[in-house]
């Protein structure tokens, strides 16, 4: 069992990799991102779907996660172009697969199970030509809010678990450290070209044109030299790539901090092995070549997004608890 003392010592290191992470991002945030999901994305993946597997991914069947390891390879093959079937749905897996992780968690029978996923597959004829559902679906979810929205919510379950000074103040530093790059304007001067920035970045740059026009930074409606200039060029640029790259750092710099607690490195030595293998190989094709790296595991990337939705739904759950047993104890005491 995890002492008080030693969950203060993560929420304290915790506190100072959101700084850094904030602080590296001002000054670096184009290059800390391609960095951070080159060298550190892997590796959390790969860890990360470890140890869900030994927690048996906190459904409530023994198997749930086969169907959403399908789902991952679906998309995969969709979004390598190996099947245009696929990709035409790919949004639609996602939204599948993130209502049926509910399913996995409340629900215990296999039949009921598969009737919701009918229902779910059933409800994406509403929704499939709405724009909110293609870009929740396709992009926000599988990225900024699960490194970002998620992670906090995270750290907020842990505080209220453990109702740590330093776990809510670390609310308050990750919240004020996400709002930084928004008023906080700082030059920012690239220690890498401008061309090898562009061409690693391509797989992103969705993400960051969206979230320049919800932030109503800008406006910018089609991909053109006017909307890449912006992208890399401007500080609604810089501020939007500030805070996706703090985010995704962040991410995987507090799945490691937790180390001691949760000891997702507690596995057999032969599985260790194959872990640092395939993250060694994957940071070489990275440094090869930034897009194969993209593609080499973009099915690990969505595998553990996928996996961890049960999870998510766990903490969602675990936060009303907490604060449900907060409240119930001041009425106590109040009476």
């Amino acid at each position: 069992m995890t002492s008080l003392s030693q969950i203060q010592k993560v929420d304290a290191a915790n506190i100072g990799l959101m700084l850094i992470s904030c602080l590296a991002a001002f000054i670096l945030p184009f290059e800390l991102f391609l960095f951070a999901y080159a060298v550190l994305g892997p590796l959390h993946y790969l860890t990360e779907i470890g140890w869900l597997h030994k927690k048996g991914y906190f459904t409530t069947g023994k198997y749930d996660y086969i169907f959403l390891a399908l789902l991952g390879i679906f998309i995969t093959l969709g979004f390598l172009d190996i099947s245009k079937a696929l990709a035409d749905v790919s949004n639609g897996l996602v939204y599948l697969g993130f209502l049926m992780a509910l399913a996995m968690v409340v629900i215990k029978d296999n039949t009921i199970k598969v009737i919701a996923a009918i229902l779910i597959i059933f409800s994406t004829l509403f929704f499939r030509n709405s724009t909110f559902y293609e870009y929740f679906f396709a992009i926000y979810l599988p990225t900024i809010i699960h490194v970002f929205v998620f992670t906090g919510l995270f750290i907020l379950y842990g505080a209220l678990k453990s109702r740590s000074v330093l776990g809510f103040a670390s609310i308050a530093v990750f919240i004020l450290c996400a709002l930084s790059f928004f008023f906080i304007p700082v030059a920012y001067n690239p220690l890498a070209s401008r061309e090898y920035v562009e061409q690693s970045f391509v797989g992103f740059v969705e993400l960051n044109r969206q979230l320049i026009n919800l932030f109503g930074l800008a406006e910018l409606k089609e991909f053109n030299q006017a909307t890449i200039e912006v992208i890399f060029n401007s500080q609604a640029g810089f501020m939007v790539m500030r805070f996706v790259a703090f985010a995704y750092t962040y991410h995987y710099l507090n799945w490691f901090s937790k180390t001691s607690v949760i000891q997702w490195h507690k596995v057999p030595k032969r599985t260790l092995y194959a872990i640092i293998a395939i993250w060694l190989v994957s940071i070489l094709l990275y440094a090869y070549d930034y897009m194969i790296g993209l593609k080499w595991l973009f099915l690990l990337s969505f595998l553990h997004v996928l996996l961890e939705f049960p999870l998510n739904y766990r903490s969602f759950i675990g936060i009303g608890s907490e604060i449900k047993t907060i409240f119930a104890g001041k009425s106590m005491k109040e009476a």
